[in-house]
């Protein structure tokens, strides 16, 4: 049976011994503990200020540490409305949605300078700013069940934190050899146990993984289906996509349909699984908020190394039907 189009990602292929990690940082467990071992590092640290549009796990490390935080709303354009007044023991989250604001996020750090900390979580490939703080995460671009990344902070204090030896690649596992829908549930639970869990180092077999990843063969085929995406339903695509020269590489392509026309629910049926990122966002919103709107309705297409030409025609064929069957 041939297997499904998007959702989690089967165990990684490994064709390289180049020995490099995706990002030159500090190796941890999970994406969310790169903000945690960020966090505890910063002098004085008292409120944090992050956007309304984000993953609730953000919230994880810093309740964990007591700290005081105040959402900020975005616009359209997935950039910050208003300015947040910085003082002594305020740091500000930014978010590099999708892989596609690295531009913006290099703005914000003229702007805020050490006050500010970077969510790469969905920006695996984007360039570690000077003596700005951020974290990232690998598992959302390549097939590993875990690991995050921190930079802009001392490596020292890494070594009183154990190794994490906890097994969590089952549903990679499954996926490779059974397709997307047989280890599902197996992701599930994997999802679930990364929660709350205590800072450590990277896995050794996730370090193992990232350093036998051939990222430049991801890069380009990342950008390339991508472009693909955008040529043929740009036009219809109600948020705005930046210029590809000013991002490195990006996660999705996320679409934001001009009305509801049934297009998640059709992609769905032929086995194009996409995401419905951040429902906690209706919990903290308005409805009319553009932030509800965007965790409402965006439809993150996937773009990844594991397919090519034949797989985006299938999408866009997919969104074809659905726009002619809704006119």
């Amino acid at each position: 049976m041939i297997d499904a189009i998007g959702g989690y990602f089967g165990l990684a292929d490994r064709d390289l011994e180049s020995g490099h990690y995706p990002v030159d940082g500090i190796r941890v467990n999970t994406a969310r503990n790169a903000l945690e071992y960020i966090l505890r590092q910063l002098p004085n640290v008292q409120t944090i200020y992050l956007p309304f549009y984000t993953c609730e796990a953000v919230i994880e490390p810093l309740r964990k540490l007591a700290l005081s935080y105040h959402f900020y709303h975005i616009n359209m354009q997935l950039e910050m409305v208003e300015n947040v007044p910085i003082e002594e023991g305020v740091y500000v989250i930014v978010n590099n949605y999708f892989g596609l604001k690295d531009a913006y996020v290099a703005k914000m750090a003229s702007r805020y300078g050490e006050h500010l900390i970077v969510d790469n979580a969905q920006a695996l490939f984007a360039p570690a700013l000077p003596d700005i703080k951020a974290i990232y995460s690998a598992r959302k671009f390549v097939g590993v069940a875990d690991g995050g990344f921190a930079t802009g902070v001392s490596e020292l204090p890494i070594a009183m934190y154990e190794e994490d030896s906890t097994q969590h690649d089952s549903h990679l596992l499954i996926r490779k050899e059974y397709g997307a829908e047989a280890g599902f549930q197996a992701y599930r639970q994997n999802e679930k146990q990364l929660d709350n869990q205590p800072i450590r180092r990277m896995a050794a077999a996730t370090g193992n993984i990232l350093t036998r990843i051939d990222y430049k063969k991801v890069i380009a085929r990342r950008r390339i289906n991508f472009k693909m995406l955008h040529e043929m339903l740009g036009d219809d695509n109600r948020l705005p996509i930046p210029n590809m020269d000013t991002f490195a590489c990006p996660m999705v392509y996320p679409f934001l349909p001009k009305e509801d026309t049934g297009m998640r629910n059709q992609l769905i049926e032929n086995r194009i699984y996409v995401a419905h990122y951040w429902q906690n966002v209706l919990n903290w919103c308005n409805p009319q908020d553009i932030e509800s709107q965007l965790a409402n309705n965006i439809i993150p297409l996937p773009i990844d190394q594991r397919y090519g030409e034949k797989e985006m025609i299938k999408i866009i064929e997919n969104f074809i039907k659905t726009i002619n069957n809704n006119e």
